[in-house]
């Protein structure tokens, strides 16, 4: 049974209830905030591995609790909405959220996403040090053990999905890599018609390691097929 801790923000009681239910048969410690304020307070005084956040609520929503929470720290976020247009889910993506669920959702399929983020959060941060840590892309270092990225020598902060959509690309560079097959490989979930999801992460990658995001300098379009990283023969 698992012990890490979860911050569900909802200014919905029930949902909580219900969400609660299912996450502490699991074994997961539980926090409860019902609006993004009281989501922020909570934050400051207790470790979270991963944050459950409605869209819509008063005082704070969770468009903006998002932006605060990603000022500080890269905690997995799952962005719950009774909105489903692509709009919509964009906007939670391109502020930081690693995924993103449409009310109603099915309990048991909120419970597996959150194991999915989990699972990927703990690997990309407690890997052990090695040589075959970094990889380096011109001034560009990926570093795959503390999850830090650093261009120059400025350090980068990227979400966990962020990071995970790079690292693939790198390791992969050179190699054009399909929308479809970015979303397969990061979301470990089949790709139905997620080429928004994709973009958006790619878009806001974009914004934070290249200088020119309209003439980027590591990743590439391939218009028609998909992105790849620029390999050492195009440097």
């Amino acid at each position: 049974m698992s012990r890490e801790a979860i911050l569900l923000v909802d200014d919905e009681k029930e949902i909580i209830e219900l969400i609660e239910i299912y996450l502490k048969n699991e074994g997961y410690i539980i926090f409860k905030a019902f609006n993004g304020v009281e989501a922020l307070e909570i934050l400051r005084h207790n470790p979270v591995d991963l944050i459950i956040l409605d869209v819509m609520m008063p005082q704070m929503d969770g468009i903006q609790a998002c932006m605060k929470i990603r000022e500080k720290n890269n905690t997995p976020i799952i962005m719950l909405s009774a909105k489903s247009q692509d709009m919509d889910k964009i906007s939670g993506l391109s502020i930081g959220a690693d995924d993103y669920v449409t009310k109603p959702f099915n309990p048991l399929e909120l419970v597996a996403r959150v194991k999915s983020q989990l699972r990927r959060y703990k690997m990309l941060n407690n890997r052990s040090d090695s040589g075959d840590d970094e990889i380096v892309i011109d001034d560009l270092v990926i570093n795959t053990a503390t999850h830090t990225v650093t261009v120059g020598d400025q350090e980068v902060k990227l979400t966990p999905r962020e990071f995970d959509i790079l690292k693939l690309l790198a390791v992969n560079q050179g190699i054009v890599l399909s929308m479809d097959k970015i979303y397969e490989e990061v979301w470990n979930e089949p790709f139905m018609d997620s080429k928004n999801t994709v973009m958006v992460h790619i878009r806001k990658l974009r914004e934070k390691i290249e200088k020119d995001t309209q003439h980027p300098a590591y990743i590439k379009t391939v218009w028609g097929i998909g992105y790849k990283m620029r390999s050492a023969k195009e440097m």
